[in-house]
């Protein structure tokens, strides 16, 4: 039998692992091992048990009265990318910006956009997530998920219903672990160049000097949400230490001292401003997480 040599820690402060650098306290928060670990942590948890997997926590909001149940951290722990055959095998605690530079180095294309996903393969997967006109599962050909029994299964990409930042799961509880993307051969060179490209095009239009979690909002059809948002008068509005990227509108930045509430409260002023000026019902791309916190 595999020895539980993860480490398990109590009370946890969630802030430390989330990418706004908000956030409350995990009842338990688990770092595993690795995969056999992972297993056996999760079958001797009660059935019972509230489980929730985080990467690099970005987009992701974090309540202030922190997360009921057991918190597993996945990044820097499944760590493995390799190729398999024709396919790129990958873990989902790797970052996207680490399998896109893989991808590049094999001299493989269509991976380069993973370049501008501030995330690790297992979020990515989880949300579809995508930019410049590219998504997660356009490259996958299967996957292997764990559920809270410790089970593993091989899924085929087919068994999936991906949408719009969003991926329909066959079946529920059920998490990541793994997948095969299938990519075309390229050049290695010019895959590399159009990484460069990308990341400059990040850093001269986002926010990357301070904490943030991605887009907050998802575009709407033949729309950007930041140019709704600012349209609507809303570039620079703050509430305590949230503000509204004066860089890039969809982005909600950490100025200093904020609090999960802080930046729930100007999700919900964006939303309702950009309705009532634009018309425009935004949908909330960032995932809350947790509980308010209860204040005497």
């Amino acid at each position: 039998m595999t020895q539980l040599n993860g480490k398990l820690l109590l009370n946890e402060p969630l802030a430390r692992y989330t990418s706004w650098r908000v956030g409350g306290r995990a009842d338990r928060f688990y770092i595993p091992a690795g995969l056999d670990n992972l297993r056996t942590f999760l079958q001797g948890l009660p059935a019972d048990e509230p489980i929730t997997f985080i990467g690099l926590g970005s987009n992701l909001l974090v309540r202030d009265g922190g997360v009921r149940g057991t918190v597993v951290l996945m990044h820097n722990v499944l760590t493995d990318m390799k190729m398999d055959g024709g396919l790129v095998y990958v873990e989902s605690g790797v970052t996207c910006a680490k399998l896109a530079k893989f991808c590049a180095k094999e001299a493989k294309q269509g991976a380069e956009f993973f370049a501008g996903i501030p995330g690790t393969l297992g979020g990515a997967l989880a949300m579809n997530a995508g930019c410049y006109g590219s998504e997660t599962w356009d490259t996958v050909k299967r996957v292997t998920t764990i559920n809270r029994r410790g089970e593993l299964h091989s899924r085929e990409a087919a068994e999936f219903v991906p949408t719009y930042r969003h991926i329909g799961m066959p079946v529920a509880d059920e998490w990541f672990v793994a997948a095969w993307l299938e990519l075309a051969s390229g050049d290695a060179h010019e895959a590399t160049r159009k990484i460069k490209a990308l990341l400059a095009k990040r850093l001269a239009s986002q926010p990357l000097n301070l904490p943030s979690a991605g887009s907050t909002f998802r575009n709407p059809e033949g729309d950007y949400a930041a140019r709704l948002i600012e349209a609507s008068g809303l570039k620079g509005y703050t509430i305590g230490g949230a503000q509204v990227s004066e860089k890039h509108a969809n982005f909600i930045v950490n100025i200093g001292g904020a609090t999960a509430l802080d930046i729930e409260l100007l999700i919900a002023h964006m939303r309702d401003t950009v309705q009532q000026k634009q018309g425009v019902l935004l949908q909330q791309e960032v995932r809350v997480l947790g509980e308010l916190e209860v204040r005497e």
